[in-house]
């Protein structure tokens, strides 16, 4: 894993949306794995400025949504596809074609999981994976004790229902969906984002590289090629 400290957020986040454009120069159908939340927000903003001056670069650009919130709407702001239709997939121009996401409002969820897992082994395994850290070290909907190995429903944690996102629900999400561990690791590369208030204790437990079920972003450390961006403000 290469460690890389950064004295503002917007560093970090120049630094995380070159190293997505220097793995666009090298193959242009990228399948990008993209998290929701503030720790990506200023890469995808970046790539958005560089898109108003290049959008033939991101012309085959596939994206995989990390994660969803279950059980609420696709049009909710704070949904998972509500941010990323937002923040990447409208302003990069992404066709639907090339989206592969969760639908928050399935009908069978189990199903749905099946459905994501056979995309990704269809089309994948992911070339770039971004993913953020989680105040109690989850990544996705990847909860401590409680992760599994591929696609899957997940039972949310407290912690993980304090997220702004669905503190901001006018209902509250009643599980989630994500992409599992072995997906994740499966990546050929990651880019690790680890920014905002209340994450020095999980950093800490983070960098010991003791790895351990609960933290799963400790399984990190056993893969080949983890970039880890961190915004010195958080820490």
């Amino acid at each position: 894993m290469n460690i890389h400290y950064f004295d503002t957020y917007q560093a970090m986040s120049s630094s995380g949306s070159q190293l997505v454009l220097d793995e666009l120069q090298k193959k242009k159908n990228l399948l990008i794995c993209a998290a929701t939340g503030g720790s990506p927000t200023g890469v995808y903003e970046n790539l958005v400025k560089e898109y108003r001056s290049n959008s033939w670069f991101f012309d085959k650009v596939r994206v995989l949504k990390l994660d969803e919130w279950g059980g609420i709407s696709m049009t909710d702001p704070n949904s998972c596809h509500s941010y990323l239709k937002k923040n990447l997939i409208d302003p990069l121009g992404i066709e639907d074609e090339k989206i592969i996401a969760f639908n928050s409002e399935a009908s069978d969820p189990t199903l749905e999981c099946k459905l994501i897992q056979d995309k990704i082994n269809k089309e994948g395994p992911i070339d770039l994976c971004i993913l953020g850290l989680g105040k109690n070290g989850h990544l996705g909907f990847n909860e401590p004790n409680q992760f599994l190995v591929h696609c899957h429903i997940a039972k949310l944690s407290s912690q993980t229902l304090q997220h702004s996102m669905a503190l901001s629900m006018e209902r509250q999400p009643t599980f989630g969906m994500t992409i599992g561990m072995a997906d994740i690791l499966n990546a050929r590369r990651i880019i690790l984002l680890i920014t905002g208030k209340g994450k020095r204790e999980i950093i800490t437990k983070f960098l010991s590289q003791k790895i351990t079920r609960q933290l799963p972003a400790s399984f990190l450390w056993l893969h080949h090629k983890v970039e880890c961006l961190i915004d010195r403000s958080s820490c």
